[in-house]
Protein backbone atom coordinates (compact mmCIF):
# COMPACT_ATOMS: atom_id res chain seq x y z
CA UNK A 1 0.00 0.00 0.00
CA UNK A 2 1.58 3.28 -1.04
CA UNK A 3 1.94 5.55 1.61
CA UNK A 4 1.93 3.13 4.38
CA UNK A 5 4.44 2.48 6.84
CA UNK A 6 6.33 -0.26 4.49
CA UNK A 7 5.59 1.35 1.53
CA UNK A 8 8.12 1.45 -1.42
CA UNK A 9 10.03 4.11 -1.71
CA UNK A 10 8.71 5.84 1.28
CA UNK A 11 11.96 5.55 3.77
CA UNK A 12 15.74 5.36 3.83
CA UNK A 13 17.47 1.86 3.55
CA UNK A 14 17.76 0.48 6.82
CA UNK A 15 21.45 -0.75 8.51
CA UNK A 16 22.87 -4.01 9.48
CA UNK A 17 21.18 -3.53 12.79
CA UNK A 18 18.12 -2.40 11.95
CA UNK A 19 17.40 -4.49 9.22
CA UNK A 20 18.27 -7.37 12.29
CA UNK A 21 15.17 -5.54 14.05
CA UNK A 22 13.13 -6.13 11.16
CA UNK A 23 13.87 -9.97 10.54
CA UNK A 24 12.66 -10.91 14.19
CA UNK A 25 9.56 -8.93 13.64
CA UNK A 26 7.02 -7.93 10.27
CA UNK A 27 5.83 -9.49 7.00
CA UNK A 28 9.74 -11.35 6.95
CA UNK A 29 9.01 -13.18 10.06
CA UNK A 30 8.10 -17.20 10.15
CA UNK A 31 4.66 -16.91 12.02
CA UNK A 32 3.67 -14.03 10.69
CA UNK A 33 3.88 -15.55 7.05
CA UNK A 34 2.08 -18.57 8.61
CA UNK A 35 -0.96 -16.87 9.72
CA UNK A 36 -1.12 -14.88 6.74
CA UNK A 37 -1.42 -18.10 4.58
CA UNK A 38 -4.53 -19.09 6.76
CA UNK A 39 -6.63 -15.79 4.82
CA UNK A 40 -8.77 -18.31 3.03
CA UNK A 41 -11.39 -17.33 -0.20
CA UNK A 42 -14.02 -18.26 1.95
CA UNK A 43 -13.29 -15.17 4.48
CA UNK A 44 -12.42 -12.84 1.95
CA UNK A 45 -16.21 -14.12 0.58
CA UNK A 46 -17.56 -13.80 4.20
CA UNK A 47 -16.21 -10.02 4.39
CA UNK A 48 -17.20 -8.58 1.11
CA UNK A 49 -20.98 -9.99 1.56
CA UNK A 50 -20.58 -8.66 5.16
CA UNK A 51 -19.30 -4.67 4.01
CA UNK A 52 -21.88 -4.83 1.56
CA UNK A 53 -24.87 -5.03 3.78
CA UNK A 54 -22.99 -2.99 6.36
CA UNK A 55 -22.38 -0.25 4.30
CA UNK A 56 -26.31 -0.36 2.76
CA UNK A 57 -27.78 -0.45 5.97
CA UNK A 58 -25.78 2.35 7.29
CA UNK A 59 -27.12 4.67 4.33
CA UNK A 60 -30.50 2.94 5.24
CA UNK A 61 -30.72 4.44 8.15
CA UNK A 62 -29.25 7.55 8.14
CA UNK A 63 -31.40 8.50 5.51
CA UNK A 64 -34.33 8.00 8.27
CA UNK A 65 -32.82 9.15 10.61
CA UNK A 66 -32.31 12.58 9.15
CA UNK A 67 -36.29 12.45 7.68
CA UNK A 68 -37.22 12.14 11.27
CA UNK A 69 -34.63 15.17 12.93
CA UNK A 70 -36.23 17.68 15.27
CA UNK A 71 -34.32 20.48 16.38
CA UNK A 72 -35.81 19.49 19.76
CA UNK A 73 -33.69 15.96 19.43
CA UNK A 74 -30.47 18.39 19.54
CA UNK A 75 -29.44 17.86 22.99
CA UNK A 76 -30.02 14.56 23.01
CA UNK A 77 -28.61 13.63 20.05
CA UNK A 78 -25.40 15.25 20.79
CA UNK A 79 -25.34 13.27 24.14
CA UNK A 80 -26.07 10.10 21.98
CA UNK A 81 -23.14 10.33 19.78
CA UNK A 82 -20.27 11.15 22.43
CA UNK A 83 -21.84 8.47 24.12
CA UNK A 84 -21.85 5.54 21.06
CA UNK A 85 -18.36 7.02 20.21
CA UNK A 86 -17.13 6.00 23.82
CA UNK A 87 -19.13 2.69 24.16
CA UNK A 88 -17.06 1.73 21.18
CA UNK A 89 -13.56 2.28 21.68
CA UNK A 90 -14.62 0.58 25.24
CA UNK A 91 -15.65 -2.89 23.55
CA UNK A 92 -13.04 -2.17 21.10
CA UNK A 93 -10.55 -2.62 24.17
CA UNK A 94 -12.25 -5.15 25.60
CA UNK A 95 -12.58 -7.38 22.41
CA UNK A 96 -8.61 -7.05 21.51
CA UNK A 97 -7.93 -7.84 25.27
CA UNK A 98 -10.04 -10.96 24.78
CA UNK A 99 -8.27 -11.73 21.32
CA UNK A 100 -4.79 -11.13 22.58
CA UNK A 101 -5.02 -12.78 25.33
CA UNK A 102 -7.72 -15.82 25.31
CA UNK A 103 -7.71 -19.11 22.46
CA UNK A 104 -5.95 -19.47 19.84
CA UNK A 105 -6.00 -19.87 15.99
CA UNK A 106 -6.75 -23.43 16.21
CA UNK A 107 -10.55 -22.75 17.64
CA UNK A 108 -12.99 -23.73 15.41
CA UNK A 109 -14.61 -20.87 13.44
CA UNK A 110 -13.47 -18.14 15.69
CA UNK A 111 -9.75 -18.75 15.67
CA UNK A 112 -8.75 -18.63 12.08
CA UNK A 113 -11.63 -16.24 11.57
CA UNK A 114 -11.39 -13.49 14.39
CA UNK A 115 -8.19 -14.57 16.40
CA UNK A 116 -5.90 -14.92 13.58
CA UNK A 117 -5.79 -11.50 12.55
CA UNK A 118 -5.06 -9.90 15.83
CA UNK A 119 -2.01 -12.50 16.57
CA UNK A 120 -0.46 -11.38 12.86
CA UNK A 121 -0.70 -7.93 13.98
CA UNK A 122 1.49 -7.97 16.75
CA UNK A 123 3.60 -10.38 15.53
CA UNK A 124 3.66 -7.96 11.60
CA UNK A 125 2.20 -4.69 12.64
CA UNK A 126 2.34 -3.52 9.49
CA UNK A 127 0.70 -5.92 7.65
CA UNK A 128 -2.57 -4.05 8.74
CA UNK A 129 -1.61 -0.69 6.22
CA UNK A 130 -1.03 -3.44 3.20
CA UNK A 131 -4.88 -5.14 4.16
CA UNK A 132 -7.06 -3.40 1.30
CA UNK A 133 -10.69 -1.82 2.63
CA UNK A 134 -12.66 -5.35 2.80
CA UNK A 135 -10.01 -7.19 4.85
CA UNK A 136 -9.19 -4.23 6.70
CA UNK A 137 -13.16 -3.84 8.21
CA UNK A 138 -15.34 -7.02 6.86
CA UNK A 139 -15.26 -8.53 10.47
CA UNK A 140 -16.77 -5.48 11.66
CA UNK A 141 -19.11 -4.75 9.36
CA UNK A 142 -20.27 -8.42 10.32
CA UNK A 143 -20.36 -8.10 14.14
CA UNK A 144 -22.28 -4.56 12.89
CA UNK A 145 -25.40 -5.74 11.30
CA UNK A 146 -27.38 -7.23 14.23
CA UNK A 147 -28.05 -3.64 15.69
CA UNK A 148 -28.52 -2.08 12.36
CA UNK A 149 -30.85 -5.13 10.70
CA UNK A 150 -32.69 -4.54 14.11
CA UNK A 151 -32.88 -0.11 13.56
CA UNK A 152 -33.88 -0.89 10.08
CA UNK A 153 -36.93 -3.35 11.16
CA UNK A 154 -38.13 -0.52 13.57
CA UNK A 155 -38.24 2.23 10.54
CA UNK A 156 -40.29 -0.16 8.88
CA UNK A 157 -42.58 -1.19 11.73
CA UNK A 158 -43.23 1.26 14.53
CA UNK A 159 -45.21 4.73 14.36
CA UNK A 160 -43.82 8.09 13.93
CA UNK A 161 -44.95 8.34 17.29
CA UNK A 162 -42.99 5.63 18.42
CA UNK A 163 -39.76 6.42 16.52
CA UNK A 164 -39.65 10.13 17.97
CA UNK A 165 -39.39 9.00 21.03
CA UNK A 166 -36.98 6.68 20.32
CA UNK A 167 -34.40 8.62 18.29
CA UNK A 168 -32.20 9.80 20.88
CA UNK A 169 -31.65 6.23 21.60
CA UNK A 170 -31.65 5.05 18.18
CA UNK A 171 -28.65 8.21 17.40
CA UNK A 172 -27.08 6.21 19.97
CA UNK A 173 -26.98 3.27 18.49
CA UNK A 174 -26.40 4.26 14.73
CA UNK A 175 -22.91 6.14 16.35
CA UNK A 176 -22.02 3.54 18.02
CA UNK A 177 -22.24 1.30 15.00
CA UNK A 178 -20.66 3.56 12.66
CA UNK A 179 -17.66 3.91 15.46
CA UNK A 180 -17.59 0.15 15.50
CA UNK A 181 -17.78 -0.22 11.58
CA UNK A 182 -14.74 1.48 11.46
CA UNK A 183 -13.17 0.51 14.02
CA UNK A 184 -10.04 -1.36 12.57
CA UNK A 185 -9.81 1.21 9.97
CA UNK A 186 -9.33 4.19 12.46
CA UNK A 187 -6.59 1.12 13.88
CA UNK A 188 -4.80 1.33 10.30
CA UNK A 189 -4.70 4.80 10.09
CA UNK A 190 -2.86 4.47 13.43
CA UNK A 191 -0.18 2.83 11.47
CA UNK A 192 0.14 4.29 8.49
CA UNK A 193 2.90 7.09 8.84
CA UNK A 194 2.63 8.51 5.43
CA UNK A 195 0.22 10.07 3.34
CA UNK A 196 -2.79 9.94 5.42
CA UNK A 197 -5.57 13.00 4.57
CA UNK A 198 -5.04 15.97 6.40
CA UNK A 199 -8.52 15.50 7.56
CA UNK A 200 -7.78 12.19 8.94
CA UNK A 201 -4.84 13.49 11.09
CA UNK A 202 -6.68 16.55 11.84
CA UNK A 203 -9.18 13.88 13.95
CA UNK A 204 -5.93 12.01 15.20
CA UNK A 205 -4.78 14.84 16.61
CA UNK A 206 -7.90 16.19 18.49
CA UNK A 207 -7.97 12.57 19.87
CA UNK A 208 -11.77 11.94 17.72
CA UNK A 209 -10.20 9.01 16.76
CA UNK A 210 -7.30 6.76 17.25
CA UNK A 211 -3.89 8.75 17.60
CA UNK A 212 -0.63 7.53 16.49
CA UNK A 213 1.43 8.53 19.52
CA UNK A 214 -1.11 6.76 22.08
CA UNK A 215 -1.12 3.43 19.59
CA UNK A 216 2.26 2.89 19.68
CA UNK A 217 2.08 2.19 23.66
CA UNK A 218 0.32 -0.96 23.00
CA UNK A 219 3.03 -2.06 20.34
CA UNK A 220 5.70 -1.86 23.54
CA UNK A 221 6.20 -5.29 24.96
CA UNK A 222 4.38 -6.78 27.13
CA UNK A 223 1.21 -5.21 25.56
CA UNK A 224 -0.68 -5.04 27.86
CA UNK A 225 -1.92 -1.55 27.78
CA UNK A 226 -3.74 0.67 25.54
CA UNK A 227 -6.26 -1.62 24.22
CA UNK A 228 -8.91 0.32 22.87
CA UNK A 229 -8.46 1.20 18.89
CA UNK A 230 -11.16 3.13 18.27
CA UNK A 231 -10.58 6.63 19.62
CA UNK A 232 -8.18 5.82 22.61
CA UNK A 233 -10.23 7.26 25.29
CA UNK A 234 -11.24 4.52 27.48
CA UNK A 235 -7.81 2.55 27.54
CA UNK A 236 -7.29 3.00 30.96
CA UNK A 237 -10.49 1.19 32.23
CA UNK A 238 -9.20 -2.08 29.70
CA UNK A 239 -5.91 -1.84 31.02
CA UNK A 240 -4.88 -5.17 33.00
CA UNK A 241 -4.30 -5.23 36.28
CA UNK A 242 -0.79 -5.96 37.93
CA UNK A 243 2.39 -3.98 37.80
CA UNK A 244 3.51 -1.81 35.37
CA UNK A 245 5.60 -3.11 32.08
CA UNK A 246 9.14 -3.26 32.54
CA UNK A 247 11.03 -0.87 30.73
CA UNK A 248 13.24 -2.37 27.95
CA UNK A 249 16.69 -2.23 28.53
CA UNK A 250 19.05 0.71 27.19
CA UNK A 251 21.12 -0.37 23.85
CA UNK A 252 24.05 1.19 22.88
CA UNK A 253 22.78 2.82 19.72
CA UNK A 254 19.05 2.83 20.10
CA UNK A 255 17.21 3.75 23.36
CA UNK A 256 14.22 2.28 23.97
CA UNK A 257 11.85 4.57 22.27
CA UNK A 258 13.81 4.22 19.17
CA UNK A 259 14.44 0.24 19.77
CA UNK A 260 10.62 -0.22 19.81
CA UNK A 261 10.21 1.70 16.39
CA UNK A 262 12.59 -0.54 14.67
CA UNK A 263 11.08 -3.45 15.98
CA UNK A 264 7.49 -2.71 15.62
CA UNK A 265 7.32 -0.25 13.12
CA UNK A 266 10.38 -1.04 10.89
CA UNK A 267 11.01 2.13 10.27
CA UNK A 268 14.47 4.34 10.66
CA UNK A 269 14.06 6.45 13.57
CA UNK A 270 15.60 9.72 11.30
CA UNK A 271 12.22 8.98 9.48
CA UNK A 272 10.35 9.87 12.00
CA UNK A 273 12.31 13.15 13.13
CA UNK A 274 13.40 10.74 16.55
CA UNK A 275 16.75 10.94 17.87
CA UNK A 276 18.30 8.81 20.71
CA UNK A 277 18.56 10.41 24.15
CA UNK A 278 21.55 11.03 25.85
CA UNK A 279 20.11 9.59 28.89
Amino acid sequence: MAGAEDGPGQQPELDEDEAAYCRRWGAQHAGARELAALYSPGKRLQEWCSVLLCLSLLAHNLLHLLLLARWEHAPAVVLGVVAGAVTADFFSGLVHWGADTWGSVELPVVGKAFIRPFREHHIDPTAITRHDFIETNGDNCLVMLLPLLNMAYKFHTQSPEALAQLYPWECFVFCLSVFGTFTNQIHKWSHTYFGLPRWVTFLQDWHIILPRKHHRIHHVSPHETYFCITTGATGATVNRTGPPPTPRSPDSRHPPASRYLLSTYCVPISALGLEPSSG
